[in-house]
């Protein structure tokens, strides 16, 4: 109590602490938030724990904060509101014109085919610039050979010799232990059965293994980093579940399943072997 014996006021929740109260009631962890907005987990501990100063610029702390409120449910134009009360004090400014790219936002990202479309145009103009260059001073025709006609062609061009085929890598057996390992730090992985029971959920060190109960019925993947999971059946590897980093959800991770999965693509191979009397000089 204070000195009128009155009860000490509480304290208005800051909005790391609505953002959390709202997360805990959606029975969602700080890991699964992280891997949904792409926005770093400490970014979203700061966040919580009302320590702004910890994020890289203003700006970001509240995109990531409109983020985090869109996905926890929350009126994210309040909670941006709020964000910049904190930061700012009683002389916050006026909210500026939201930008077409929020910082956290990879849903309000350029999209794959404006991307594409611009490497197209890009690729059409560099096109153009290299046909005009040679359309305007590489000379049209070719000088004749100086050298007699009995000696222009010495040595006749020998067939080039295919390289052997790499041998075909023995089948995955459809039994034996599955294990994953992460080759990159910091990858969350949650590995459940069909009927809820999960087996796994946490973020996988570098080198870190894991390997499945031989008892899982129907168990089912979900990670935000599939390039960076190495699976292995049996002792024997299989083509990763994506050769790029996107979100997968209730992937089968079964022995059986995996082994009806491609084996990982062979080394390249040279093609052709010059034969010795290709590379001979002209006498």
């Amino acid at each position: 109590m204070d000195a009128d014996g009155e009860p000490p006021a509480a304290l208005p929740e800051t909005v790391g602490q609505r953002l959390a109260r709202a997360r805990e009631a959606a029975g969602r962890t700080l890991a699964g938030i992280s891997v949904a907005t792409k926005i770093p987990e400490k970014s979203l501990a700061a966040i919580e724990h009302g320590d702004l100063a910890a994020l890289p610029s203003r700006i970001y702390t509240i995109g990531f904060s409109r983020s985090y409120a869109r996905l926890v449910g929350l009126d994210e134009a309040e909670i941006a509101r709020a964000v910049r009360e904190e930061l700012y004090g009683a002389a916050a400014p006026a909210p500026e014109p939201e930008p077409a790219f929020a910082p956290g936002d990879p849903a309000r990202a350029p999209g794959r085919r404006l991307v594409l479309a611009c490497g197209v145009l890009l690729l059409a103009v560099f096109a153009g610039i290299a046909l005009f260059w040679h359309s305007a001073f590489d000379p049209g025709g070719t000088l004749p050979s100086i050298l007699p006609r009995t000696h222009r062609h010495p040595h006749p061009q020998a067939p080039a010799r295919a390289a052997p085929k790499p041998p075909a890598a023995p089948p995955v057996a459809a039994t034996g232990t599955v294990r994953f390992t992460a080759l990159a730090p910091g990858i969350w992985v949650k590995i459940y059965e069909a009927g809820g029971k999960v087996l796994l959920e946490r973020q996988m060190k570098l080198g870190e293994s894991y390997d499945l109960p031989a008892d899982a019925r129907a168990p089912l993947l979900w990670t935000g980093r599939p390039e960076a999971l190495a699976i292995a059946v049996g002792g024997r590897p299989v083509a990763a579940l994506s050769a790029t980093q996107k979100t997968l959800k209730d992937v089968p991770v079964s022995a059986a399943a995996l082994a009806a999965r491609p084996l990982p693509a062979p080394a390249p191979a040279s093609t052709a072997v010059p034969s010795p009397a290709s590379t001979a000089p002209p006498r």
